[in-house]
């Protein structure tokens, strides 16, 4: 099973920046992602829905024979890890990106931090329920940016559109004096260097990427996992072709990309 892919997914291009982190700290392993372009942004979506969306990616990835399944979605954590989990029981290895992200959260010493991320994401209150259990001393304020999500799928990113946007949500009162701000999507670390110049670099961004892949590591040597072959056949699959999936993929994995189309609802 070593050489088995890891099974990655998101509701669009936000989890590559967690498989171009995983690619950094793993670069022998073999990645299929999936990208439900169809149905983003998964934040204005029921936790229903996010959950079919979840279980139909899941089987395709299984299918693919991964060896380890990534959700590598805030939101998609947020509505349906727990229902995965149950239901994937014994059958694979399940991660996410918001329990890693509380645990580093709880080798600080924050006083206040911030969290930023899609409706869902915000309105499940997982992340506060989760640092308030880890980290019952730190403060935690929450902020929907639903508009970040489009904002970056349809290429407004490094523009005076997007700092616009930026500047309005972070300028909330609620996010004063913060000494961290959770990026709660793996879509935002695209814009990091945006939010990080609105905190003239006094705040920690904290994103899951390197995180997350750093948990995958240790994943996947505790079960002896690790591919130590390095055969790269990396995949990529979005359930609607967009040019701008193609444009970002490239971007992150340097070069051409075996891009393809999956109806995977039928």
């Amino acid at each position: 099973m070593k050489d088995q892919p890891i099974g990655i997914f998101d509701s669009g291009v936000g989890g590559l920046t967690v498989a171009h982190a995983i690619k950094q700290i793993l670069p022998g392993e073999n990645l299929i992602y999936f990208g439900d372009t169809a149905h983003l942004p998964y934040g204005d979506k029921s936790e229903e829905a996010i959950r079919y969306y979840s279980e139909k990616i899941t089987e395709f990835l299984l299918s693919n024979n991964s060896k380890v399944v990534l959700i590598a979605c805030n939101s998609a954590t947020a509505s349906a890890f727990d229902y995965l989990k149950e239901e994937y029981a014994g059958k694979t290895i399940l991660i996410d990106v918001i329990n890693p992200v509380i645990d580093y959260i709880s080798t600080r010493n924050f006083k206040k931090i911030g969290v930023i991320g899609t409706k869902r994401t915000i309105s499940s209150d997982t992340y506060a329920q989760k640092v308030a259990a880890k980290s019952p001393g730190t403060q935690i304020v929450s902020l929907a940016t639903p508009l970040f999500v489009p904002m970056i799928e349809e290429g407004f990113i490094f523009d005076d559109i997007s700092n616009a946007i930026i500047r309005t949500y972070l300028s909330a009162d609620s996010l004063s004096d913060i000494q961290a701000l959770i990026l709660g999507c793996t879509h935002y670390p695209i814009i990091r260097n945006q939010i990080n110049k609105f905190f003239n670099f006094n705040v920690e961004v904290v994103d899951s990427a390197r995180i997350v892949a750093s948990v995958l590591r240790e994943t996947l040597e505790k079960n002896n996992l690790l591919n130590d072959k390095g055969f790269l056949k990396d995949q990529f699959f979005v359930s609607d072709y967009t040019d701008y999936f193609e444009k970002i993929a490239r971007m992150f994995f340097e070069g051409e990309i075996n891009l393809k189309k999956a109806d995977i609802w039928n």
